[in-house]
């Protein structure tokens, strides 16, 4: 009797030993709900902003294309290459129809809007084209050979000078007026330091051809711009307007020393000023704050 007794309890303490030492089961889940994912780890990198700016569109050969450091270099038709810096954020297109980012390639011809991040130029867009891109530049006249048709621009944005040739016949604006193609008409506006916008293409040769210019100012041509102070630097003795009529930004220099109205000077004042273009300023010979 008493060694059955020992074996029931043995029996007794191997069960509630293995039943303690067996995994607990889990609770059952509702079937119809389901648990939320788990979040991942880490944050992914925000781009910032697009830089902000005027863009200009720069017609060219890619080439030097590098990945690795976001880069490209764009031999621009008529002058030299340039670096052109790129992210996620550039758009690509190959003859109106969206690509990868990778799609760049060297050699394709493309037009690149471009806008200035800091000191450097970055992409906004490069649209690549089978047939031949076109460019445009704004900047001052620096010389133009009217016997040999050929234009040097410099540019706003620092870049090195471009020389185009100017085919008899290409549209010269007057800004606000209608274009004019009649031979010799408008290009004695072609004096240096005349600022101008000039669009052009580049012919079989990898030659930049204006296809038609925009004169903007021409030296001693007085202007009336109405607007708004972004910038104001009384050591400097200039002031930039963003003109409410156009949308645009013009750099003024003006003497405060001229104008006992400068003490009221300030950013976000609303003003009118007088100016007459020297070939490199607007020079304000009156100002008006209102």
């Amino acid at each position: 009797m008493g060694y059955f007794l020992a074996i029931v309890m043995l029996t007794s303490v191997s069960v509630t030993v293995a039943q303690s030492s067996s995994p607990s089961p889990k609770p059952e889940q509702d079937a119809g709900t389901q648990s939320a994912p788990e979040p991942e780890s880490g944050n992914l990198p925000t781009l910032p902003p697009i830089p902000p700016g005027k863009s200009t569109v720069i017609g060219g050969a890619i080439h030097d294309v590098d990945p690795v450091r976001d880069q490209f270099m764009l031999k621009v038709f008529g002058g030299k290459s340039m670096k052109i810096l790129f992210d996620e954020r550039t758009q690509v297109y190959r003859d109106g129809k969206k690509t990868p980012l990778r799609d760049l390639r060297a050699n394709d011809h493309a037009s690149v809007e471009t806008v200035l991040d800091g000191t450097s130029v970055f992409a906004l867009s490069v649209h690549i084209l089978s047939q031949t891109p076109e460019g445009e530049r704004q900047g001052e006249v620096l010389n133009y050979d009217a016997g040999a048709r050929e234009l040097t621009v410099s540019d706003t944005l620092g870049r090195d000078p471009i020389k185009l040739s100017v085919p008899a016949g290409t549209a010269i604006v007057r800004q606000g007026q209608a274009a004019s193609s009649s031979p010799g008409h408008g290009s004695s506006d072609l004096v240096k330091g005349t600022l101008i916008s000039v669009k052009f293409a580049s012919d079989n040769q990898g030659r930049g051809v204006a296809s038609q210019i925009a004169i903007l100012a021409t030296p001693g041509s007085s202007f009336v711009f109405s607007g708004n102070i972004t910038f104001l630097n009384l050591g400097s003795k200039l002031f930039v307007l963003l003109d409410s009529t156009n949308d645009k930004s013009y750099k003024i220099v003006f003497d405060p020393a001229r104008f006992p109205i400068s003490r009221n000077l300030q950013e976000g004042a609303h003003v009118t000023v007088t100016a007459t273009f020297d070939g490199g300023n607007y020079v304000a010979n009156a100002i008006t704050v209102k």
